[in-house]
């Protein structure tokens, strides 16, 4: 087991899980961070990542016990809206959730990441380039993640940093697999992604071990899209 950790938001269900659970049979310290500081591998904690002041601590009190090698910042929220009664409270608890602690959670790892030569991967989506209906602020803060991985990669490339945005479509996780199951919405994917099917948490959380495992610091900046294809289907 590497004496060092890798934290991970998000961690209590869904990708966030089986990154966790992925990581940990590569033989990683896992923190795994959720409201509900449920652990499916490693150690839990709970945090707010809504919250900055909590994620500041959050981010102290786990660099203290061990280095930190790496961040998967992976907590995410979605809330629909049709544009035009698009509340702005809304569109702020998205973005402080899915772009702003991104921002929070790396620049308070920076200092411990510096120190390890550390890795950055956050987990966003093909909807950063698409344009979809009643998803103004979900894909705003998504488009949002994609920039600062490019941003945090040149700025602290000369720390040895590296940051890395995976970037999935429709995938399958315990929270969803009733409503992918459905024949309406298999026939919809089907026709709109290449593979003819979702994709799996266990396929993300491998490339995110991958990520991790491989020594590829010529790697950074990027967004990897992990959609089937279907980001590039016409």
């Amino acid at each position: 087991m590497s004496e060092g950790q890798i934290i991970i938001t998000g961690a209590s269900k869904g990708i966030g899980a089986a990154i966790a659970i992925e990581l940990e049979k590569r033989d990683y310290r896992v923190i795994c961070v959720s409201r509900s500081g449920e652990a499916p591998a490693g150690k839990g904690m709970a945090c707010d990542m809504g919250d900055e002041a909590a994620v500041a601590q959050l981010i102290s009190d786990v660099g203290r016990d061990a280095p930190i090698l790496g961040l998967v910042n992976n907590a995410g929220l979605h809330i629909g809206s049709p544009s035009n009664t698009l509340k702005s409270a809304q569109y702020q608890r998205i973005m402080q959730v899915n772009a702003t602690a991104v921002m929070i959670a790396s620049r308070e790892a920076f200092r411990y990441l510096k120190q390890s030569q550390g890795k950055i991967v956050n987990i966003g989506s093909f909807f950063d380039k698409l344009g979809v209906p009643n998803n103004l602020a979900y894909c705003a803060s998504k488009a949002a993640i994609a920039a600062m991985t490019r941003c945090l990669a040149v700025e602290w490339a000369p720390y040895g940093i590296t940051a890395i945005n995976i970037a999935p479509g429709y995938i399958q996780t315990d929270l969803n697999k009733e409503f992918l199951a459905r024949e309406s919405v298999c026939e919809w994917l089907a026709e709109r992604v290449p593979v003819r099917r979702p994709g799996h948490a266990a396929e993300v959380a491998r490339l995110v071990g991958a990520v991790f495992s491989e020594d590829i610091g010529f790697l950074t900046g990027e967004t990897i899209y992990l959609d089937g294809g279907q980001g590039m289907n016409h």
